[in-house]
This record gives C-alpha cells, sequence and structure tokens, in this order.
C-alpha cells in the first residue's frame, strides 16, 4: 500500500500519485550529470539513465493506467548547453514517459535554461507550474517563489530543487538516504519531493544549508518519509531521526 502524505495523494517511490487526477509527480533526473563530472575530471560510470529508468518501471507497475506523469524541473543538468549524453537521454526518457500516460508535462527547473530544442523536437510544451483545480495543487519546481493567481489560490504546493535526504546513524556508522519532507509554507500544505537522480542521494536537510526558498526556515515541524526499499515514515524533523534501525 503506498502510504498517504497528504488526503488523496500517495508516496509512488520517488514520485507522488495523485488518485483523483491519475497523476504522477517526479523531480530532478539531471540526466546528462555524469557527462558534466566527467569534464571536471571525475571518472564515474554513466549510470544514471539506465538508473532512473529502473526505478520508473517500478513505480508504473504499481500504478494504474495514467492521464498525467508531470516531471517537475531540472530534467537535465547542464545550464549553458545540451550535451551529447543529455540529448540522447532525455529524448529516450521522454518517449518512455509518453507511451507511460495521455500527457506528459514538463516544469521548467533552474537547470532547464535551454530545454526549448529538446521539448520542441518531442512536440512538448515547457509550463513554469502546473495547477490541478480537483484538490488546489501546485506544482512548481521550488527554485523561485510565485505570484500568480494560482499560487494564492492553492491549498498544497509540490516541490523539487531541493533533493532532500535525511541521515540515519547506530553507533558511528551514518547513512544519507532520500526522503519526502511535508510542511507548511504561509498556511499551504508543502511537499517537497526527493531527486530522481541516482548518482547523488541529496542534500541532508538536517545540517546542509538549504536552497529554496520555499525552506528558509525551521524545519523542525517538517515531517519526513525515508525511502529505502519503500517508504518509512519517521516523525518530524525536530523529534530524533538519528535513532537506530
Amino acid at each position: 500500500m503506498m502510504p498517504e502524505i497528504i488526503p488523496g495523494i500517495r508516496i509512488s517511490g520517488l514520485g507522488l500519485y495523485l488518485e483523483k487526477e491519475k497523476t504522477l509527480v517526479i523531480a530532478d533526473l539531471h540526466l546528462g550529470y555524469e557527462e558534466m563530472l566527467n569534464k571536471q575530471g571525475i571518472l564515474i560510470p554513466r549510470t544514471n539513465f539506465r538508473e532512473i529508468k529502473k526505478k520508473l518501471s517500478a513505480m508504473l507497475k504499481g500504478l494504474p493506467p495514467l492521464n498525467k506523469i508531470v516531471i517537475d524541473g531540472d530534467l537535465k543538468h547542464e545550464f549553458g548547453n545540451i550535451s551529447k549524453q543529455e540529448w540522447r537521454e532525455v529524448i529516450e526518457i521522454v518517449q518512455f514517459l509518453s507511451r507511460k500516460c495521455k500527457e506528459l508535462v514538463l516544469i521548467k527547473g533552474n537547470h532547464d535554461t535551454i530545454l526549448g530544442p529538446l521539448a520542441k523536437w518531442e512536440k512538448l510544451e515547457i509550463k513554469d507550474y502546473l495547477y490541478i483545480t480537483t484538490n488546489s495543487v501546485l506544482v512548481l519546481h521550488g527554485h523561485k517563489l510565485s505570484n500568480s493567481k494560482n499560487f494564492k489560490k492553492a491549498k498544497t504546493l509540490v516541490i523539487g530543487h531541493e533533493h532532500p535526504a535525511v541521515s540515519l546513524r547506530e553507533g558511528v556508522r551514518s547513512e544519507l538516504y532520500k526522503c519526502f519532507l511535508k510542511g507548511k509554507f504561509n498556511g499551504k500544505n508543502l511537499v517537497v519531493l526527493p531527486s530522481l537522480n541516482q548518482v547523488s542521494v541529496g542534500t541532508n536537510v538536517m545540517s546542509e544549508k538549504l536552497l529554496s526558498p520555499f525552506l528558509q526556515r525551521s524545519l523542525s515541524e517538517f515531517e519526513c518519509w525515508l525511502v529505502e526499499d519503500k517508504a518509512y515514515y519517521f516523525g518530524s524533523l525536530g523529534e530524533s531521526l538519528l535513532r537506530k534501525v
């Protein structure tokens, strides 16, 4: 059973499933990440795309036929150009996901500065956000705030961008895990998605500086779902997350 993070919204793998809308929201694939590292002299195997596709296949197996799949920003990694790896992998993942739903939606992230040619190739529209009227959910990347009418109307905000993770410790050993966060922002529900990127786990929200303007305050009351083989509820960040497991 997929854990319910908000009524009608469940955790599915590293994504969120909106039940009424039959919509899956995922974020931060950062395709082409290894090529960027290779250019910097950091040689790692190019496994991100293959592992992401495995994760997505497993997520989709547990879901009914989808109306929409929403990629909530940072589909690609490079800021200034489109690498060969990005071009090849973005087109392949877009084609793969398009076959799994009636409509694929691309939300523009801060790394998606020149995503236009790739989206145009596949005849896809790039949006700044997606507002879902049935349960007043606004999906946006999370690297900047919004003054739109839909932002003001929304009861729930879904963002990516931050790549949240938490560290669990047992004795001297600690390990970092991807996680979902749920809290409040200006009286609205705020859900933060983990990154789908499989090269990096993410940002330790307990100890590292956070980037999103939605998270520039104490997160002690935010609830956390750690993701390993499935999602595990670990209470609020203000409680002891460094418990033995």
